[in-house]
């Protein structure tokens, strides 16, 4: 047995600022991908995920007796096929931020889901939003609460904007330039991020009045101009509104980014040669970085390892 490929994503833009209506952008990202299998001979993490497995179906078993309006499963075949040793084969990095829970759910929904909404019918903003509902209810169970869209990224394979909580669509981002000099990239921090842990400080971050003032006036400002300047191949202010939003982050997501990035963040800002920002909750995982110059950015980060995302 060997289902089809699911890819991770990444949330250019949006990341704690969707949780108060910002806009935001998610766009696939194939160098990752994870598969249901089965294996006669499994190993140690074909184990792990199958017990993972084990406890994800009774927990989609309570979801679809509590809710049974929002999503029915063949629960029979799925706990089936997890007795028989059913694990999800995947290449994607746990706690990277790059949707590796998102991709579990994507491929669970799309072999046990009974009335299935799908990619080759007409995604109108209800049926995106339907999807969105209840992969958001399926994925809480790896992390409290989700806003469903990395699986929703992972299970069509498509960019989607995000407007605000209730309006999301489809979209189609400038085309790459493979000899661009422009890019987007991933700079891996080496430490494994937590998801949870990091939304409860945000959570609680948000009781005070200083910081859901910052939150609107500077975060979800800059987070918004950075997706209309990207969607529209306006690079020039793409880079002016990253630094902006870099510079409000360092100051106020401290706890989010792992300390050893603090001086590298700040050296980006003051050189212009390229600019962080969060890839995820943060904590750890991969940080996201993008730049005019890749093979300048690239010559001041040459003791970390650069991922290309995306090249302009």
């Amino acid at each position: 047995m060997k289902g089809p490929l699911f890819y991770s994503k990444i949330l250019l833009f949006g990341e704690y600022g969707i949780i108060r209506d910002s806009k935001g952008l998610s766009i696939p990202y194939n160098f990752y991908n994870g598969a249901l299998k089965k294996s006669e001979e499994p190993s140690a993490e074909a184990l792990a995920s199958n017990a993972s497995l084990k406890r994800f179906a009774s927990y989609l078993e309570t979801l679809q007796t509590e809710q049974p309006e929002l999503v029915a499963f063949d629960l029979t075949a799925l706990k089936n096929d997890v007795e028989t040793g059913m694990y999800f084969d995947s290449s994607i990095p746990q706690g990277y931020g790059v949707g590796s829970s998102g991709a579990l759910v994507a491929a669970i929904y799309d072999k046990y889901a009974t009335h299935k909404i799908t990619v080759l019918e007409n995604l109108t903003r209800e049926k995106l939003l339907q999807l969105k509902n209840i992969f958001s209810q399926m994925e809480s169970f790896f992390h409290g609460k989700s806003s469903g869209l990395d699986p929703l990224n992972s299970y069509l394979s498509i960019p989607i904007l995000i407007n605000s909580k209730d309006n999301i669509e489809a979209t189609g981002i400038p085309t790459q330039s493979f000899d661009g000099k422009g890019a987007v990239f991933l700079l891996d921090s080496g430490i494994v991020g937590e998801t949870a842990p990091m939304v409860n400080i945000f959570m609680e971050n948000l009781k005070d009045k200083g910081f859901r003032a910052m939150l609107k006036n500077q975060f979800v400002k800059h987070t918004d101009a950075c997706v209309e300047n990207f969607l529209h191949g306006d690079m020039k202010s793409l880079f002016t509104n990253t630094k902006k939003l870099s510079k409000v982050v360092l100051n106020n997501f401290k706890p989010m980014i792992p300390e050893q990035f603090h001086g590298i963040w700040q050296h980006g800002i003051d050189t212009n040669d390229y600019y962080l920002k969060l890839c995820g909750s943060g904590g750890g995982g991969y940080i996201l970085g993008f730049t005019e110059d890749l093979e300048r950015a690239k010559a001041s980060l040459k003791d970390y390892k650069l991922e290309v995302v995306y090249q302009f």
